[in-house]
């Protein structure tokens, strides 16, 4: 699945992808109207107005980007109707030919880490024939329970032909409770530690020059990000943090290999959000997909120019 996602990203000479994180603040007055009128002022109306939403976003972008990541709990807060709208919005970036990263953290142990990869990536079979659940082409996953919670997620990425990108240096201000903390063993901190383990459990999963197996690193941390490139060769660098959580592009240097490659950088409420910024206000909300296009635009200019 990582060659799919580089020959998107050779494509699109784009390596960023888009986070469909929507939250009602950032739906348009008009959407939201139509979707209450034909479903209800209700979860059913506002899953609706998400599914919507995503639609015209997808529409207005996608011959731009090779991936999306929509972050599951934006849809779960709406329950299972959110869920159904979380599934057609990944069925139909795919039907647009776009790679989809579901931004879903899981973390468990056994039988129960499992049946989140088989949810997630992989298929159940039911009555001898396999389904799919979500279908997502990567899922992010939390390592805080060590191997006996990656293991399972690496096993079906092998089966189905999927990817993971593993939680080791994020971007949020807390992180560093936990992840900068020195391990007294090797005298260094436990996100680098985590980053040689993302390289060993990708060993068994190599495409080319990189695993299955990538890592998610914040922009907001760029020297950290410059350890992690080199204590990962060959893992795919998921990079959150650009544009709204203060990351630019000249930060994000440091993560990529001299060839262009290696990393993806997302970036969510500043692109699918775009018409409520200064910038882009020009396109109202009637145009909103319009301003994200241009924001996608922009962000692969100030990204592509120091690379």
């Amino acid at each position: 699945m990582i060659q799919k996602l580089i020959a998107n990203i050779k494509k699109t000479n784009a390596p960023i992808v888009v986070g469909l994180d929507p939250m009602l603040s950032y739906i348009p007055s008009q959407i939201l109207k139509k979707a209450y009128e034909e479903k209800g002022e209700n979860l059913s109306g506002a899953a609706e107005a998400v599914w919507q939403f995503n639609k015209q976003i997808v529409d207005a972008t996608y011959d731009l980007i090779p991936a999306v990541k929509p972050q599951i709990a934006m849809y779960e807060q709406f329950g299972i109707e959110g869920l159904m709208a979380y599934k057609k919005t990944v069925d139909y970036c795919h039907e647009k030919g776009l790679v989809v990263i579901g931004d879903v953290k899981r973390g468990d142990i056994g039988s129960t880490s499992a049946a989140y990869a088989t949810a997630h990536l992989g298929a159940v079979e039911i009555g001898g024939k396999k389904f799919a659940g979500f279908d997502e082409d990567f899922a992010t996953v939390n390592p805080y329970l060590g191997s006996d919670g990656i293991n399972p997620f690496v096993d079906v990425c092998k089966e189905c032909d999927k990817g993971i990108f593993v939680l080791v240096k994020t971007s949020n201000p807390s992180s560093g409770e936990f992840q900068d903390q020195v391990m007294t063993s090797t005298g260094k901190p436990l996100y680098e530690y985590v980053g040689q383990m993302v390289e060993k459990w990708g060993e068994s999963t190599m495409e080319g020059d990189y695993t299955n197996v990538g890592a998610v690193v914040g922009a907001t941390y760029p020297e950290m990000g410059k350890a992690l490139r080199e204590i990962m060769p060959h893992t795919y660098i998921l990079v959150p943090g650009y544009g709204a959580q203060g990351g630019t592009g000249k930060d994000l240097v440091p993560f990529f290999n001299k060839d262009g490659l290696g990393a993806i950088v997302n970036s969510s409420r500043g692109i699918i959000a775009a018409y409520k910024k200064d910038e882009y206000a020009r396109f109202g909300e009637a145009a909103f997909a319009d301003a994200s296009r241009a924001a996608v635009e922009d962000m692969i200019k100030d990204i592509t120019q120091y690379l």
